[in-house]
């Protein structure tokens, strides 16, 4: 076995009266890729930050390299060369690439007057190690995520990394995109010997980079091991306790009427370029694509955000205009975004206030006032239906994991009864067991009679949910998929293709 660089024995953390972690052990070795999973919840953020400093124990040990620490405070792990990547990736949006991979260390040297030249020179060298070019000049909020990514390896490395703790770090990346960071990480491993603990959901890019894998459950470790000794199914079954089925979704077409939604030729400028696709009653169609392929921008023309400069939209055999988003809502169309944090969630509001907001017009007693028993049935409906998971509506939205909040989402829609359902990324850093409640539920929904656009690079979900898959590439349709006629090897190759 390796050196151990980190080793956490019998870690404690309870938060007010609620225990987070039990009895937790964690060894990191030197030079090694250990992957982290677990569902949300189980204690994985609360873990990180006791290592980090960020969190203080309530019992058990600490050992970084031989020594024993009482107290880790953020500086400490730092010193010993710990940084964590967290989602958002601490970064300063209205500062420069340059800027933001030196400044940690211009204040550390304690210089008074900034010498740009040696900011670039310090960028560019950091940049240079991961082998990776960005435009120096460049303000990070301008920069993909997939970059951003990147500049963060890049700033932590000026901070002599030699643990590197990722958190989540390919939720909002293309699978080309995943593939250039692997490639970094596996350089950085073999001619630097950094060590990475990489915290993900997504199980198939687990197993592809890992060395030793960690499973957590209700704060708990209950299995840890060589990457040798695990398939999708032990993984799913040590952090679920339970065996989840994989189960495709039967359709077929009733083509007696017409397509619930027929889109014929539609463009919109720089972004789509004569579309032209069917989806039925009943039916899931998923799109993908690589970032830029016209996949999110397809949904936001349907939605009415992206202006539509030519073609034709048909609901029920009727053309329809769609100009604004009033138009798609008028016409049964309802969209879940990706993000649901910034574009589908009051997070402040209650979760009852988040599922009634579409619908609250029609929740109108006397005197036109809000009827609040017509308001509480509504919510309570919807809490039961979906399954949210939460012992009070009233708390605010933000109190929930990730997949709750996406049935929060899903619950203010149907609530409006949509005829047409556009999931952008549904699952995006949803845990594997609340994943496949909502890919149940998307089936349900479908087994109605709802019609369901998936948007996603989600390769296993689009070929669990879907009956026919749409690839898009330079904003337009390039081939029609049928997920019992292709496997994911094959499907992830045509992704990434050109």
């Amino acid at each position: 076995m390796a050196d151990a660089s980190l080793q956490l024995t019998g870690i404690y953390k309870s938060f007010t009266g609620v225990r987070a972690l039990q009895d937790v052990d964690l060894t990191i070795e030197d030079s090694n890729i250990h992957c982290l999973v677990g569902e949300n919840g189980c204690g994985k953020s609360t873990l990180i930050k006791i290592i980090a400093g960020v969190y203080e124990r309530d019992a058990g040990t600490v050992v970084i390299k031989g020594k024993e620490y009482e107290h880790i405070h953020p500086i400490d792990a730092i010193r010993e060369g710990i940084q964590v990547i967290y989602q958002d990736f601490s970064l300063f949006p209205n500062l420069t690439v340059a800027e933001n991979i030196a400044l940690n260390e211009e204040l550390a040297e304690g210089r008074r007057l900034v010498n740009w030249r040696h900011v670039q020179r310090i960028a560019k060298d950091a940049l240079a190690q991961i082998e990776v070019d960005l435009p120096l000049n460049d303000l990070v909020e301008e920069m993909s995520v997939a970059n951003k990514q990147l500049i963060a390896i890049a700033k932590a490395l000026r901070q002599n990394a030699e643990l590197i703790i990722m958190d989540e770090p390919t939720s909002a990346l293309t699978e080309r995109e995943i593939r250039a960071l692997f490639s970094v990480i596996h350089k950085l491993q073999e001619r630097r010997g950094i060590a990475f603990l990489f915290v993900s959901h997504k199980l198939n890019e687990v197993l592809e980079i890992s060395e030793t894998m960690i499973v957590m459950r209700n704060g708990k470790t209950v299995s840890s091991g060589s990457r040798s000794e695990y398939d999708n199914a032990r993984l799913v079954f040590e952090m679920t306790g339970q065996t989840i089925a994989v189960k495709s979704y039967e359709f077929e077409a009733d083509t007696s009427g017409p397509p619930l939604l027929k889109v014929e030729g539609i463009r919109a400028k720089h972004a789509l370029y004569d579309i032209d696709f069917e989806l039925r009653r009943g039916e899931i169609v998923g799109v993908t694509g690589l970032l830029g392929s016209g996949r999110t921008e397809l949904a936001l023309a349907l939605y009415g955000t992206l202006p539509i400069e030519g073609g034709h939209i048909y609901m029920d055999g009727k053309q329809v205009q769609i100009k604004s988003i009033q138009h798609a809502i008028a016409n049964g169309i309802g969209y879940v975004p990706e993000d649901r944090l910034t574009e589908g969630l009051f997070l402040d509001q209650s979760i009852g206030r988040n599922v009634v907001v579409r619908i609250i017009d029609r929740l109108r007693g006397t005197l036109s006032l809000t009827d609040p028993k017509k308001v509480n049935g509504q919510i309570d409906q919807w809490v039961s239906t979906l399954r949210i998971k939460t012992s009070d509506p009233d708390l605010p939205v933000k109190t929930l994991s990730g997949g709750n909040q996406q049935r929060v989402v899903l619950a203010r829609w149907l609530a409006s009864k949509p005829r047409l359902m556009i999931l952008n990324g549904p699952t995006v850093g949803v845990d594997i067991g609340s994943k496949d409640e909502l890919h149940d539920m998307m089936k349900q929904l479908a087994s109605e009679g709802m019609g369901l656009l998936v948007i996603s690079d989600d390769i296993p979900e689009l070929l669990q949910t879907c009956n026919r898959i749409l690839l898009m590439r330079h904003g337009r349709i390039v081939e029609e998929i049928r997920p019992q006629d292709t496997d994911e090897n094959e499907l992830s190759a045509k992704l990434i293709e050109e």
